[in-house]
């Protein structure tokens, strides 16, 4: 990020920073930064954060220990807003909730409407494929993802498309949870191949956008 196409100017020094969990997309918190804040985030790679009720800067789980570790920092259009993706280490918000934005005033939680639990149920599809992609590293004795990976691509579209079959075979049955299940195995597979191939999820999505006509 080049700093100096940050305008600090129109907010006296300070700029909105939304921070949004990398892997599930939930946003997390918002709070605001300084040029001093922001110089420190993108040298340590941890948030920090310019605190207006006590006039000093704050690194985000400094007292918690639940850091907010920086995967990608964005700056918006006007140069006037700051977007970034994180690994957090803890719950972002102090009430012990994983979002600022889960605590509902009225004493409901946010996050328990049909929308928001539709949209954390795709978004476990990236948290999965980030916790299969950390199976490389594991013994392929004891993980059968690492065990596929180590096979290569063929081996694992082989076994993709006995899955595939699975699901066609079972389609024909009434057993709509064995169908979830091989359906489940299907998306497995696939997830795993297109690690393989050094693919990610959002290379199809991206695909599927442009077919839709963008």
């Amino acid at each position: 990020m080049d700093i100096q196409r940050i305008d600090f100017s129109k907010g006296d020094g300070l700029v909105p920073a939304i921070v949004q969990d990398a892997n599930k997309g939930t946003v997390l918190m918002q709070a605001w930064m300084n040029e001093e804040a922001l110089q420190r985030t993108l040298e340590s790679k941890k948030l920090c954060f310019y605190s207006r009720s006590k006039g000093r800067l704050w690194t985000k789980g400094e007292t918690s220990g639940h850091f907010m570790h920086l995967r990608e920092a964005r700056t918006d259009c006007d140069g006037d807003s700051l977007l970034f993706l994180v690994d957090p280490a803890g719950p972002a918000c102090h009430t012990g909730e994983e979002s600022c934005f889960d605590a509902d005033p009225a004493g409901g939680q946010a996050g328990t409407t049909p929308a928001a639990s539709w949209d954390r149920d795709l978004h476990f599809l990236m948290e999965l494929e980030a916790l299969l992609d950390g199976r490389r590293k594991s013994d392929p004795d004891s993980s059968y993802t690492a065990r596929l990976l180590l096979a290569g691509p063929k081996r694992i579209a082989k076994k993709l498309g006995e899955e595939a079959v699975e699901l066609v075979l079972e389609a024909e049955n009434e057993d709509k949870q064995r169908f979830v299940e091989e359906a489940a195995d299907l998306l497995y597979h696939l997830e795993v191949l297109l690690l393989a191939k050094g693919l990610r999820l959002r290379d199809v999505v991206s695909e599927l956008r442009a077919r839709h006509g963008g």
